[in-house]
Protein backbone atom coordinates (compact mmCIF):
# COMPACT_ATOMS: atom_id res chain seq x y z
CA UNK A 1 0.00 0.00 0.00
CA UNK A 2 1.25 3.52 -0.78
CA UNK A 3 0.35 6.68 1.10
CA UNK A 4 -3.06 8.20 0.27
CA UNK A 5 -3.25 10.60 -2.65
CA UNK A 6 -3.44 14.21 -1.56
CA UNK A 7 -1.65 13.59 1.74
CA UNK A 8 -0.08 16.84 2.92
CA UNK A 9 3.56 16.16 3.84
CA UNK A 10 6.14 18.41 5.48
CA UNK A 11 9.84 17.54 5.67
CA UNK A 12 11.88 19.34 8.33
CA UNK A 13 15.67 19.67 8.23
CA UNK A 14 18.04 21.70 10.40
CA UNK A 15 20.17 23.76 8.03
CA UNK A 16 20.70 23.76 4.29
CA UNK A 17 24.34 24.80 3.93
CA UNK A 18 26.42 21.98 2.47
CA UNK A 19 25.95 18.44 1.17
CA UNK A 20 27.00 16.30 4.13
CA UNK A 21 25.69 12.98 5.47
CA UNK A 22 22.29 14.19 6.70
CA UNK A 23 21.70 16.01 3.42
CA UNK A 24 22.19 12.73 1.54
CA UNK A 25 19.35 11.31 3.61
CA UNK A 26 17.27 14.43 2.93
CA UNK A 27 17.80 14.06 -0.82
CA UNK A 28 16.37 10.52 -0.76
CA UNK A 29 13.41 11.51 1.45
CA UNK A 30 12.49 14.34 -0.91
CA UNK A 31 12.85 11.92 -3.83
CA UNK A 32 10.38 9.57 -2.18
CA UNK A 33 7.90 12.38 -1.45
CA UNK A 34 8.28 15.00 -4.21
CA UNK A 35 4.96 16.57 -3.17
CA UNK A 36 6.36 17.44 0.27
CA UNK A 37 7.13 20.98 1.42
CA UNK A 38 10.61 21.50 2.88
CA UNK A 39 11.21 23.51 6.07
CA UNK A 40 14.57 24.44 7.64
CA UNK A 41 16.11 26.67 10.26
CA UNK A 42 18.28 28.40 7.67
CA UNK A 43 19.04 28.07 3.97
CA UNK A 44 22.30 29.21 2.39
CA UNK A 45 23.32 26.28 0.15
CA UNK A 46 26.73 25.92 -1.43
CA UNK A 47 27.04 24.88 -5.07
CA UNK A 48 27.17 21.13 -4.34
CA UNK A 49 24.05 21.21 -2.17
CA UNK A 50 22.17 23.39 -4.66
CA UNK A 51 22.90 20.95 -7.48
CA UNK A 52 22.15 17.87 -5.35
CA UNK A 53 18.93 19.19 -3.76
CA UNK A 54 17.40 21.81 -6.05
CA UNK A 55 14.29 22.09 -3.85
CA UNK A 56 14.10 25.35 -1.94
CA UNK A 57 12.73 25.55 1.57
CA UNK A 58 9.11 26.72 1.74
CA UNK A 59 9.96 28.53 4.96
CA UNK A 60 12.96 29.18 7.19
CA UNK A 61 13.15 30.83 10.65
CA UNK A 62 14.27 34.15 12.09
CA UNK A 63 17.83 32.77 12.15
CA UNK A 64 17.89 33.28 8.38
CA UNK A 65 18.40 37.02 8.93
CA UNK A 66 21.40 36.49 11.22
CA UNK A 67 24.87 37.28 9.81
CA UNK A 68 27.51 34.77 8.62
CA UNK A 69 25.38 31.65 8.91
CA UNK A 70 28.14 29.22 7.94
CA UNK A 71 30.75 30.77 10.24
CA UNK A 72 28.66 31.65 13.28
CA UNK A 73 26.04 28.89 13.22
CA UNK A 74 27.45 27.07 16.32
CA UNK A 75 26.91 30.24 18.34
CA UNK A 76 23.23 30.26 17.39
CA UNK A 77 22.61 26.81 18.90
CA UNK A 78 20.95 28.16 22.11
CA UNK A 79 18.35 29.90 19.92
CA UNK A 80 17.59 26.89 17.74
CA UNK A 81 14.94 25.29 19.99
CA UNK A 82 12.91 28.51 19.90
CA UNK A 83 13.50 28.88 16.17
CA UNK A 84 12.33 25.39 15.23
CA UNK A 85 9.14 25.86 17.26
CA UNK A 86 8.21 28.91 15.18
CA UNK A 87 7.63 26.74 12.08
CA UNK A 88 3.87 26.39 11.62
CA UNK A 89 3.15 22.86 10.32
CA UNK A 90 -0.48 22.72 11.39
CA UNK A 91 -1.66 22.35 7.79
CA UNK A 92 0.08 19.00 7.22
CA UNK A 93 -1.03 15.40 7.81
CA UNK A 94 2.44 13.82 7.91
CA UNK A 95 5.59 15.46 9.27
CA UNK A 96 8.98 13.85 8.61
CA UNK A 97 11.87 15.36 10.55
CA UNK A 98 15.44 14.58 9.50
CA UNK A 99 17.31 15.50 12.63
CA UNK A 100 20.78 15.60 14.16
CA UNK A 101 20.05 18.60 16.37
CA UNK A 102 16.63 20.22 16.79
CA UNK A 103 14.47 19.36 13.75
CA UNK A 104 12.51 16.74 15.67
CA UNK A 105 11.39 19.50 18.07
CA UNK A 106 8.78 20.95 15.67
CA UNK A 107 5.34 21.27 17.19
CA UNK A 108 2.71 18.85 15.88
CA UNK A 109 -0.85 18.03 16.94
CA UNK A 110 -2.76 14.83 17.75
CA UNK A 111 -4.11 14.53 14.21
CA UNK A 112 -0.64 14.65 12.66
CA UNK A 113 1.80 11.76 12.38
CA UNK A 114 5.36 12.82 13.19
CA UNK A 115 8.02 10.41 11.91
CA UNK A 116 11.48 11.23 13.23
CA UNK A 117 14.50 10.11 11.24
CA UNK A 118 17.49 10.65 13.51
CA UNK A 119 21.08 10.88 12.34
CA UNK A 120 21.98 11.36 16.00
CA UNK A 121 20.74 12.98 19.19
CA UNK A 122 22.79 16.14 19.79
CA UNK A 123 26.16 14.60 20.60
CA UNK A 124 27.59 17.88 21.97
CA UNK A 125 24.69 18.15 24.43
CA UNK A 126 24.70 14.52 25.57
CA UNK A 127 27.55 12.00 25.69
CA UNK A 128 30.16 14.22 23.98
CA UNK A 129 29.52 17.31 26.09
CA UNK A 130 32.86 17.21 27.90
CA UNK A 131 34.85 16.60 24.71
CA UNK A 132 32.96 19.39 22.94
CA UNK A 133 33.65 21.87 25.75
CA UNK A 134 37.35 20.98 25.86
CA UNK A 135 37.67 21.29 22.09
CA UNK A 136 35.96 24.70 22.18
CA UNK A 137 38.02 25.98 25.11
CA UNK A 138 34.87 26.22 27.23
CA UNK A 139 35.68 23.67 29.92
CA UNK A 140 36.58 26.21 32.63
CA UNK A 141 35.91 29.75 33.82
CA UNK A 142 32.77 31.89 33.54
CA UNK A 143 32.31 31.15 29.81
CA UNK A 144 32.54 27.45 30.57
CA UNK A 145 29.92 27.76 33.30
CA UNK A 146 27.59 29.59 30.91
CA UNK A 147 28.15 26.96 28.20
CA UNK A 148 27.38 24.11 30.60
CA UNK A 149 24.17 25.83 31.70
CA UNK A 150 23.13 26.37 28.08
CA UNK A 151 23.76 22.69 27.26
CA UNK A 152 21.84 21.65 30.39
CA UNK A 153 18.80 23.60 29.23
CA UNK A 154 19.24 22.21 25.72
CA UNK A 155 19.14 18.64 27.08
CA UNK A 156 15.95 19.39 28.99
CA UNK A 157 14.29 20.74 25.85
CA UNK A 158 15.61 17.85 23.73
CA UNK A 159 14.26 15.19 26.13
CA UNK A 160 10.88 16.91 26.42
CA UNK A 161 10.35 17.30 22.67
CA UNK A 162 11.16 13.62 22.08
CA UNK A 163 7.60 12.97 23.28
CA UNK A 164 6.26 14.67 20.15
CA UNK A 165 7.74 12.05 17.81
CA UNK A 166 5.39 9.14 17.05
CA UNK A 167 7.82 6.81 15.29
CA UNK A 168 11.61 6.75 15.32
CA UNK A 169 14.11 5.64 12.69
CA UNK A 170 17.84 5.62 13.43
CA UNK A 171 20.78 5.44 11.03
CA UNK A 172 22.52 2.66 13.00
CA UNK A 173 22.14 0.35 15.97
CA UNK A 174 24.63 2.62 17.73
CA UNK A 175 22.31 5.62 17.28
CA UNK A 176 19.30 3.53 18.28
CA UNK A 177 21.05 2.79 21.58
CA UNK A 178 21.73 6.50 22.05
CA UNK A 179 18.04 7.27 21.39
CA UNK A 180 17.08 4.69 24.03
CA UNK A 181 19.57 6.23 26.46
CA UNK A 182 18.56 9.87 25.86
CA UNK A 183 14.83 9.56 25.20
CA UNK A 184 13.81 6.09 26.47
CA UNK A 185 12.28 5.33 23.06
CA UNK A 186 12.85 2.45 20.64
CA UNK A 187 13.95 3.16 17.06
CA UNK A 188 13.98 1.08 13.91
CA UNK A 189 17.38 0.96 12.23
CA UNK A 190 17.41 2.13 8.61
CA UNK A 191 20.95 2.59 7.37
CA UNK A 192 21.61 5.84 5.48
CA UNK A 193 21.81 5.83 1.67
CA UNK A 194 25.08 5.46 -0.23
CA UNK A 195 25.19 5.82 -4.01
CA UNK A 196 27.24 2.68 -4.62
CA UNK A 197 27.04 3.18 -8.37
CA UNK A 198 29.38 6.19 -8.13
CA UNK A 199 32.22 3.97 -6.91
CA UNK A 200 34.06 1.49 -9.12
CA UNK A 201 35.56 -1.76 -7.90
CA UNK A 202 39.36 -1.92 -8.12
CA UNK A 203 41.23 -5.16 -7.44
CA UNK A 204 44.79 -3.79 -7.74
CA UNK A 205 45.97 -1.64 -4.84
CA UNK A 206 48.88 0.76 -4.36
CA UNK A 207 51.12 0.83 -1.32
CA UNK A 208 49.54 3.66 0.70
CA UNK A 209 46.89 4.01 3.40
CA UNK A 210 44.11 6.58 3.15
CA UNK A 211 41.72 8.50 5.35
CA UNK A 212 39.12 11.06 4.23
CA UNK A 213 37.59 13.26 6.89
CA UNK A 214 36.74 16.70 8.10
CA UNK A 215 39.67 17.63 10.32
CA UNK A 216 37.72 18.02 13.56
CA UNK A 217 39.14 16.94 16.95
CA UNK A 218 36.63 14.12 17.49
CA UNK A 219 37.60 12.50 14.17
CA UNK A 220 40.98 11.65 15.80
CA UNK A 221 43.10 12.02 12.67
CA UNK A 222 45.91 12.88 15.11
CA UNK A 223 45.99 9.21 16.16
CA UNK A 224 46.65 8.14 12.59
CA UNK A 225 49.34 10.79 12.07
CA UNK A 226 51.06 9.79 15.31
CA UNK A 227 50.79 6.10 14.44
CA UNK A 228 52.57 6.62 11.13
CA UNK A 229 55.31 8.59 12.88
CA UNK A 230 56.30 5.18 14.25
CA UNK A 231 56.04 3.50 10.82
CA UNK A 232 58.32 5.59 8.57
CA UNK A 233 58.33 2.86 5.91
CA UNK A 234 54.56 3.17 5.37
CA UNK A 235 52.68 6.06 3.76
CA UNK A 236 49.48 7.77 4.93
CA UNK A 237 47.41 10.09 2.71
CA UNK A 238 44.92 12.40 4.48
CA UNK A 239 42.19 14.12 2.44
CA UNK A 240 40.05 16.78 4.09
CA UNK A 241 40.25 20.19 5.71
CA UNK A 242 39.23 21.73 8.99
CA UNK A 243 40.43 23.42 12.19
CA UNK A 244 42.92 20.63 12.99
CA UNK A 245 44.96 21.14 9.81
CA UNK A 246 47.64 23.38 11.31
CA UNK A 247 48.19 21.08 14.29
CA UNK A 248 48.34 18.00 12.08
CA UNK A 249 50.84 19.60 9.69
CA UNK A 250 53.08 20.42 12.65
CA UNK A 251 53.21 16.81 13.85
CA UNK A 252 53.14 14.96 10.50
CA UNK A 253 56.27 13.19 9.33
CA UNK A 254 57.57 12.95 5.79
CA UNK A 255 55.51 9.80 5.21
CA UNK A 256 52.20 11.60 5.90
CA UNK A 257 50.67 13.60 3.04
CA UNK A 258 47.98 16.12 4.04
CA UNK A 259 46.19 17.04 0.82
CA UNK A 260 43.39 19.23 2.20
CA UNK A 261 40.15 19.39 0.22
CA UNK A 262 40.10 17.43 -3.03
CA UNK A 263 37.37 17.08 -5.69
CA UNK A 264 35.09 14.06 -5.45
CA UNK A 265 36.63 12.41 -8.52
CA UNK A 266 40.10 12.49 -6.98
CA UNK A 267 38.77 11.16 -3.67
CA UNK A 268 37.17 8.21 -5.46
CA UNK A 269 40.39 7.54 -7.37
CA UNK A 270 42.43 7.47 -4.16
CA UNK A 271 39.86 5.22 -2.51
CA UNK A 272 40.12 2.71 -5.35
CA UNK A 273 43.91 2.60 -5.17
CA UNK A 274 44.48 2.63 -1.39
CA UNK A 275 45.83 -0.47 0.29
CA UNK A 276 43.33 0.15 3.10
CA UNK A 277 41.14 2.93 4.43
CA UNK A 278 41.71 4.05 8.05
CA UNK A 279 39.13 5.39 10.50
CA UNK A 280 39.96 6.27 14.11
CA UNK A 281 36.89 8.14 15.43
CA UNK A 282 33.62 7.06 16.99
CA UNK A 283 31.04 7.83 14.32
CA UNK A 284 27.26 7.45 14.38
CA UNK A 285 27.51 5.61 11.06
CA UNK A 286 30.35 6.58 8.72
CA UNK A 287 29.30 6.74 5.06
CA UNK A 288 32.90 7.21 3.93
CA UNK A 289 33.74 3.69 5.13
CA UNK A 290 30.96 2.26 2.97
CA UNK A 291 32.29 4.24 0.01
CA UNK A 292 35.75 2.75 0.52
CA UNK A 293 34.26 -0.74 0.69
CA UNK A 294 32.34 -0.05 -2.52
CA UNK A 295 35.72 0.50 -4.17
CA UNK A 296 36.87 -2.91 -2.96
CA UNK A 297 39.12 -1.31 -0.35
CA UNK A 298 39.43 -2.87 3.14
CA UNK A 299 38.77 -0.68 6.17
CA UNK A 300 40.84 -0.68 9.36
CA UNK A 301 38.77 1.11 11.99
CA UNK A 302 38.10 1.63 15.65
CA UNK A 303 35.64 -1.14 16.49
CA UNK A 304 33.03 1.12 18.01
CA UNK A 305 30.07 3.11 16.72
CA UNK A 306 28.97 2.72 13.13
CA UNK A 307 32.23 1.08 12.03
CA UNK A 308 31.29 -2.07 13.97
CA UNK A 309 28.15 -2.34 11.82
CA UNK A 310 29.81 -1.57 8.49
CA UNK A 311 33.03 -3.60 8.51
CA UNK A 312 33.06 -7.39 8.71
CA UNK A 313 36.09 -8.66 10.62
CA UNK A 314 35.17 -12.37 10.94
CA UNK A 315 33.60 -14.50 8.17
CA UNK A 316 34.50 -13.13 4.73
CA UNK A 317 36.31 -10.21 6.36
CA UNK A 318 36.27 -6.80 4.72
CA UNK A 319 38.69 -5.15 7.12
CA UNK A 320 40.05 -5.17 10.67
CA UNK A 321 39.42 -3.44 13.98
CA UNK A 322 41.43 -1.91 16.79
CA UNK A 323 39.75 -1.19 20.12
CA UNK A 324 41.88 1.45 21.81
CA UNK A 325 42.24 5.02 20.59
CA UNK A 326 46.02 5.08 20.66
CA UNK A 327 48.80 5.17 18.03
CA UNK A 328 50.05 1.84 19.34
CA UNK A 329 46.68 0.17 18.71
CA UNK A 330 46.56 1.58 15.17
CA UNK A 331 50.06 0.29 14.41
CA UNK A 332 49.22 -3.14 15.84
CA UNK A 333 46.08 -3.35 13.68
CA UNK A 334 48.04 -2.44 10.55
CA UNK A 335 50.67 -5.05 11.39
CA UNK A 336 47.96 -7.72 11.78
CA UNK A 337 46.33 -6.60 8.55
CA UNK A 338 49.60 -6.87 6.62
CA UNK A 339 50.41 -10.31 8.04
CA UNK A 340 47.11 -11.96 7.12
CA UNK A 341 45.63 -12.66 3.67
CA UNK A 342 44.09 -9.42 2.34
CA UNK A 343 40.28 -9.21 2.16
CA UNK A 344 38.77 -9.97 -1.22
CA UNK A 345 37.89 -6.66 -2.96
CA UNK A 346 34.73 -8.25 -4.40
CA UNK A 347 33.64 -9.20 -0.86
CA UNK A 348 34.22 -5.62 0.25
CA UNK A 349 31.96 -4.31 -2.51
CA UNK A 350 29.29 -6.94 -1.85
CA UNK A 351 29.28 -5.85 1.78
CA UNK A 352 28.80 -2.21 0.72
CA UNK A 353 25.71 -3.10 -1.32
CA UNK A 354 23.81 -3.57 1.97
CA UNK A 355 23.81 0.22 2.25
CA UNK A 356 22.86 1.17 -1.31
CA UNK A 357 20.41 4.06 -1.72
CA UNK A 358 17.80 1.71 -3.21
CA UNK A 359 17.76 -0.27 0.04
CA UNK A 360 17.22 2.93 2.03
CA UNK A 361 14.34 4.06 -0.18
CA UNK A 362 12.56 0.70 0.09
CA UNK A 363 12.96 0.44 3.85
CA UNK A 364 12.12 4.06 4.64
CA UNK A 365 9.01 4.08 2.45
CA UNK A 366 7.79 0.85 4.06
CA UNK A 367 8.52 2.29 7.53
CA UNK A 368 6.49 5.45 6.90
CA UNK A 369 3.59 3.58 5.27
CA UNK A 370 3.41 1.06 8.11
CA UNK A 371 3.20 3.80 10.73
CA UNK A 372 0.69 5.79 8.69
CA UNK A 373 -1.62 2.75 8.51
CA UNK A 374 -1.29 2.23 12.27
CA UNK A 375 -1.92 5.93 12.88
CA UNK A 376 -5.07 5.91 10.72
CA UNK A 377 -6.34 2.76 12.44
CA UNK A 378 -5.84 4.35 15.83
CA UNK A 379 -7.68 7.52 14.81
CA UNK A 380 -10.55 5.48 13.39
CA UNK A 381 -10.89 3.45 16.59
CA UNK A 382 -10.37 6.40 18.94
CA UNK A 383 -7.22 4.87 20.43
CA UNK A 384 -4.66 7.34 21.80
CA UNK A 385 -0.96 6.58 21.52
Amino acid sequence: MSLPAGLRIAVVHEWLLDFAGSERVLKEILGLYPQADLFALVEEPDEELRSSIPVKAKRTTFLQSFPSLGKWLPYYVPLMPYAIETLDLSGYDLVISNSHAVAKGVITGPDQLHVGHVCSPMRYAWDLQHEYLRGSGLDAGPRGLAARWALHRLRQWDARTANGVDAWAAISRFVARRIRKCYRREAEVIYPPVDIGQFELATRKDDFYLTVSRLQPYKRIDLLVDAFAGMPDRKLVVIGDGPEMRKLRARAGANVELLGYRPAAEVRDRMRRARAFLFAGVEDFGIVMVEAQACGTPVIALGRGGAAEIVRAAAQPTGAFFFDQSPEAVRAAIDRFENTPPPDPAACRENALRFDATVFRERFAAFVERHWIAFEDERASGVTR
